[in-house]
């Protein structure tokens, strides 16, 4: 009995020492959560702004311009973008993702599927998968996410999509935020742009002189839009990720506090058990002795 109720104990203080490092992890995402989505709500009205601009330009712009950016170029295969996290902990942030990207891709032939990870655990899934990849390492999302982290797998699409045309559309995968207890997956299309969606958008009837010319300006502005997009669904899908591993954290932080109580339970009953036994061998022992 002796060796049950230390084994016991032993288990209530590992899961306790477990419980303060998971609510800690809690609080520390929790934090993050708010950095996160404040970053991203700053960097979403500049999109709004970029978005209104470019608008205006696409407006007066001339019916004989062209621009790789705005046109399908024929080609049906697509690239596929996954933005996943580093490292896990995170409940079914990365699952998600994976699940989608599968639901696209079922019915199409690998050959004519490329692919490309923002997050270590996705190009991991990928590369596992044996997905041709375009970027042969993962571009790592680290909270203090810079846009030079994300220059060489768009100078890698740029190539591949305006020169080499190895596919025609890129669809960016990615768990976007809703509010601190959920999520979903969705998939977004940056190439070509949807020029139809930007005409749409509130533009003021100011008139701008553009130095180089119109057709130029537009030319070297809208490869800034589509990166600019590509960073915002980040921002995006890191506060996501934050909020994920913070439910996540809190949901071990909250079964470790049942398995605590349980084995609390499990030990008194043991330990009360132990000392009626032990009162039965001196009452016993008495009576034998008394006779």
């Amino acid at each position: 009995m002796g060796n049950s109720l230390r084994e016991v104990k032993e288990k209530i203080s590992a899961t306790k020492s477990t419980m303060q490092i998971t609510k800690a992890m809690h609080l520390v995402s929790q934090s993050k959560v708010k950095k996160a989505q404040k970053a991203y709500v700053e960097y979403n009205n500049y999109l709004v702004d970029l978005r209104e601009k470019i608008s205006l330009m696409l407006s007066n712009i001339g019916a004989e311009y062209s621009n790789p950016y705005l046109e399908n170029n024929n080609v049906d295969d697509a690239l596929y973008i996954l933005v996943t996290s580093d490292r896990g902990l995170a409940g079914a942030y990365n699952a998600n993702v994976y699940k989608k990207f599968k639901e696209l891709t079922s019915s199409i032939d690998k050959n004519s599927i490329y692919t490309a990870s923002l997050g270590r655990l996705g190009y991991s899934y990928l590369k596992r998968n044996s997905f041709n990849l375009i970027l042969n390492r993962p571009i790592l999302v680290r909270d203090d996410l810079m846009f030079i982290d994300i220059d060489p797998l768009f100078k890698v699409l740029d190539t591949a999509f305006v020169k080499n045309k190895l596919f025609g559309k890129v669809y960016v995968i990615y768990n976007h935020f809703i509010n601190s207890l959920s999520s979903e997956v969705r998939v977004e299309q940056i190439i070509p742009v949807n020029k139809e969606s930007i005409l749409k958008s509130d533009s003021n009837n100011v008139n701008y002189n553009f130095e180089i010319g119109l057709d130029d300006t537009v030319d070297e502005i809208l490869p800034i839009y589509i990166e600019d997009m590509l960073f915002g669904i980040i921002l995006d899908a890191k506060t996501s990720e934050h909020m994920a591993r913070m439910n996540s954290m809190k949901n071990a932080t909250d079964n470790a506090t049942e398995i605590i109580k349980k084995l609390d339970l499990l030990y008194n009953r043991a330990r009360q058990s132990n000392i009626t036994n032990e009162l039965i061998d001196i009452v016993n022992g008495s009576t034998i002795g008394g006779e």
